[in-house]
């Protein structure tokens, strides 16, 4: 019964960070704004699939945000333009 509790809530928790990923996806059209969305988009994903796999939550926030925020500077607003 408790392991199906855990994997409950990892499951919510993991389709939480999946819709706000969603959300803030198609935020920011300077770099800083890309690089900033881009790191938080990151971190909750990271956070997220760390919690899922039972690794250290922080590092996976940290690493997230990370290669986030390298992401949105390195893109430019035309590539990544959900219309």
């Amino acid at each position: 019964m408790h392991t199906q509790v855990i994997k409950f809530s990892r499951v919510l928790s993991l389709s939480a960070i999946a819709a706000l990923t969603l959300v803030l996806a198609g935020c920011g059209s300077t770099t800083g704004e890309r690089a900033a969305s881009g790191a938080g988009v990151g971190a909750a994903v990271g956070a997220g699939a760390a919690a899922v796999t039972g690794g250290s939550v922080t590092r996976g926030a940290v690493i997230g945000g990370g290669v986030g925020a390298a992401t949105g500077a390195a893109t430019d607003e035309d590539d990544i333009r959900l219309d």
